[in-house]
């Protein structure tokens, strides 16, 4: 049941990124006049981070600019912002978070604390020195050293994050070699036709892509210096950079008893099985045409969190997804419209300047589109995707469709 605002007077959001930092300020643009916490565990306040494995760790985006609004507006809207701090516990019954010896009340609980990225397993060398994630701030800045040009650098994981940090890596003159377990780069995420466009692209700035092979262990002493993989080839590195996915950060949840599904799951407002506490972002699962689904993208945290915070306030409202993503890669860039599960055949269109994009269907329904250097195309798909408008494949294939006219569908 949505409280009415004058029945909440302290709001605590766990989590200090791309969520947390839109849940408060939507409190605080919707009128709420309340108490509101943002709590994080990272030294800094909330931050972008798409670019950490792109312009920031090519050097292109100084620090302040990483931030999603600076310092000062939390204080200025009077939003307690806590950074540098380690929820411990949290009891729903008494409705308190502990925070060490200290006991915080709330109204109003909301969870946005995002997603964990896998390790490698200790016992195949995943902590040695010089194995890095791209997760956070602090490994971004902690592996920015090792990009010196000539160093040999092992990626592990033929993701959207491994592609990025290879394509930073050759940009910046590493050696880069990219091992993927799966029998193709992006297998979990996109259409073969996808894949086989950035192992063309990768490949033509240098980097060398292994598929279907996997890592068998790191070597060294102290610090990473080779792998082996398994198959059999052994390789000299200077240091690992690890993308081989993210699981939804859910221990706090567990803490508080509230009810788990592929990541904490609340309701089509974005309420858990407890009416005092909420969830959004890349922690959170929730309907989606007539099941469940967990969206690891920057516009879910931001719309997600949004509804949330409106709800709190009483709005009543269900967050309707609307999925897109992105990626940066070289100089192309990656925008996808839709999510292509399900789908059984793909339509290719070309643009110009090199421009291309893949247009997913299931049986005559539009699922999704990848876009690659195609912004219009990828606008296009977008809005016929979120109408549920399904131009036939043989339109998009036509060279001489009239692209704009679709939307008149």
């Amino acid at each position: 049941m949505i409280s009415r605002e004058s029945d909440v007077t302290h709001v605590v959001v766990i989590g200090a990124g791309q969520a947390g930092s839109s849940c408060v300020a939507k409190l605080r643009n919707g009128g709420f006049e309340g108490d509101v916490t943002l709590i994080g565990a990272e030294p800094v306040p909330p931050y972008q981070r798409p670019p950490l494995s792109k312009k920031y760790l090519l050097g292109e985006m100084e620090l302040e600019r990483l931030f999603l609004r600076p310092e000062s507006f939390y204080a200025e809207q009077n939003i307690k912002l806590r950074t540098g701090t380690k929820v411990t516990g949290i009891d729903s019954v008494s409705k308190t978070v502990s925070i060490g010896a200290e006991t915080l009340r709330y109204d109003h609980l909301v969870l946005t604390t995002g997603s964990e990225p896998r390790r490698l397993p200790a016992a195949i060398g995943g902590d040695l020195e010089g194995v890095f994630l791209v997760r956070d701030l602090a490994d971004a800045d902690a592996m920015a050293p090792e990009f010196e040009e000539g160093s040999r650098v092992l990626i592990v994981g033929g993701g959207y994050i491994g592609l990025e940090a290879a394509a930073v890596a050759a940009s910046k003159g590493l050696k880069v070699t990219l091992v993927e377990m799966a029998d193709r780069i992006l297998q979990r995420v996109a259409a073969p036709e996808t894949s086989d466009y950035f192992r063309d692209l990768h490949t033509s700035h240098g980097v060398e892509i292994v598929e279907g092979v996997g890592l068998e262990r790191l070597t060294g002493e102290g610090h990473v210096s080779g792998a082996v993989l398994t198959d059999g080839r052994e390789l000299d590195v200077d240091f690992v950079i690890v993308g081989v996915g993210i699981s939804p950060a859910t221990a706090l949840a567990e803490l508080a008893g509230v009810t788990l599904d592929n990541g904490i799951a609340t309701d089509a407002g974005g309420q858990t099985s407890d009416p005092a506490i909420w969830a959004a972002g890349d922690c959170t699962s929730f309907p989606y045409r007539g099941g469940r689904i967990r969206l690891e993208s920057v516009p879910n945290a931001i719309d997600q969190a949004e509804v949330v915070a409106e709800n709190i306030m009483g709005a009543g409202k269900e967050y309707v997804a609307k999925p897109w993503f992105w990626s940066d890669q070289f100089d192309v860039k990656l925008q996808i419209a839709g999510l292509n599960a399900g789908y059984d055949s793909v339509v290719r269109r070309e643009g110009e300047g090199g421009s291309v994009s893949f247009w997913y269907y299931g049986g005559e329904e539009l699922l999704a589109v990848d876009a690659m250097n195609a912004p219009r195309d990828y606008m296009i798909g977008k809005r016929l995707i979120e109408g549920g408008k399904s131009p036939s494949p043989a339109v998009i294939s036509d060279p001489e469709t009239d692209m704009k006219a679709l939307m008149r569908m």
